[in-house]
């Protein structure tokens, strides 16, 4: 079995104060014989503007955040998806929004950039992420092995990410995919469950999004209900909207080669140019 906890955080604009509870999540996590946690989107920093993101963007390999996450992972002997932070970018005021995996070692295991950023207004709201946000190019996944012997395969994403099935079929059947996210309150009341279940039934995967929660001080609300589903789309755990958490689930292969052999979906999938 792997066993994960999907943390749920109201980030704030400390990093230092951020950063203290991403660790306790994880150390919580840890107590609780968990070998993968995973943390929301934007985790050590919900910026007020951009300035915020540009001050406190990392190199790849270097940075506070990067220390402490590899640091964590290898004091406690377990896998971390660590949300996203801001890396610099080639190209100029601009940075990626990166998902950075840590395993057992404190090796670094995987880094995704997010491909699709967000762009969404009404007459409250606007968002153009691709205004500060360089667009990542490749799908990435990592292979997790248990103790008996079996890899999971893990698949990213983040957040907008999760509109686009295209993606993860090209994740080429993962056993799990991780959603770090921050949507908003108004897109996810609307979509964030239905969404996750369907990346879930048609991928016949599990999914654990871990999300931000709560209103910053400068006024943005998120959705929250960081979840965890199966592959028949079940939900076996979802957070509210609003507190600071973690959902503890287990994965079982032995269930996912179940439903793939009962329902050959992804074997029947016919390729369209």
């Amino acid at each position: 079995m792997l066993k994960i906890a999907t943390c749920q955080m109201t980030s704030g604009s400390n990093l230092y104060e951020n950063l203290e509870e991403a660790e306790r999540l994880i150390k919580r996590a840890a107590k609780s014989g968990c070998n993968l946690v995973c943390l929301p989107e934007s985790f050590s920093l919900m910026p007020r503007g951009r300035q915020d993101v540009l001050a406190s963007a990392e190199k790849m390999g270097e940075g506070l955040v990067q220390e402490k996450m590899s640091s964590l992972a290898k004091n406690l002997g377990l896998w971390i998806v660590a949300g996203s932070i801001a890396l610099f970018s080639e190209e100029k005021d601009h940075v990626t929004n990166t998902c950075l995996v840590y395993d057992p070692f404190g090796e670094l295991a995987c880094r995704y950039d997010k491909i699709h950023l967000f762009c969404y207004h009404n007459e409250q709201e606007r968002y153009d992420e691709s205004s500060l946000y360089s667009r990542g190019k490749d799908p990435m996944s990592f292979v997790l092995p248990l103790d008996n012997g079996t890899d999971i395969k893990v698949g990213l994403a983040i957040c907008y990410d999760l509109r686009f099935p295209g993606l993860f079929r090209h994740l080429n059947t993962p056993d799990l995919i991780v959603i770090p996210s921050a949507f908003t309150a108004t897109t996810g009341r609307a979509h964030w469950e239905t969404l996750i279940r369907a990346r879930a039934i048609e991928n016949l995967c599990y999914v654990c999004a871990p999300a931000q929660a709560g209103i910053t001080s400068d006024g943005r609300a998120f959705w929250g209900h960081s979840i965890s589903v199966d592959c028949w789309g079940k939900v076996l755990g979802e957070m509210g909207a609003s507190e600071s958490g973690l959902i503890i689930t287990e994965l079982d292969p032995r269930f996912i080669e179940q439903v793939r052999d009962n329902l050959p979906a992804l074997d029947n999938r016919v390729i369209y140019d």
